[in-house]
């Protein structure tokens, strides 16, 4: 049996890839768009995504109010079932263990 390359995906074609389902990603366009168009969060680095329903917010973001006013706009689309603020703050290091 060769060896795949690179670029080869092995899982295309088998049911064991997830798909999408077409309601989140509706609310992760709705939710980028508010998130976009906010004058607070729109020029920060952040990024969404949605499963099952839960925003996940991740990326940089300049304070905690901002880190507030990105949450606050996911969770006022409608749909939304729940958010995952995982945006950090410019600068906040990580915890060594």
């Amino acid at each position: 049996m060769p060896w795949p390359l690179p670029d080869e995906n092995w899982l295309a074609g088998t049911s064991e890839q997830p798909v999408p389902d077409s309601g989140d990603l509706r609310l992760e366009a709705l939710v980028a768009q508010r998130v976009s168009i906010d004058c607070a969060t729109r020029r920060q680095q952040i990024s969404v995504r949605v499963q099952n329903g839960v925003v996940i917010l991740s990326g940089l973001v300049s304070g905690t109010d901002v880190r507030q006013v990105a949450a606050d706009l996911a969770w006022d689309v409608p749909g939304v079932v729940d958010v995952c603020n995982m945006l950090r703050l410019t600068g906040q290091r990580r915890q060594r263990r």
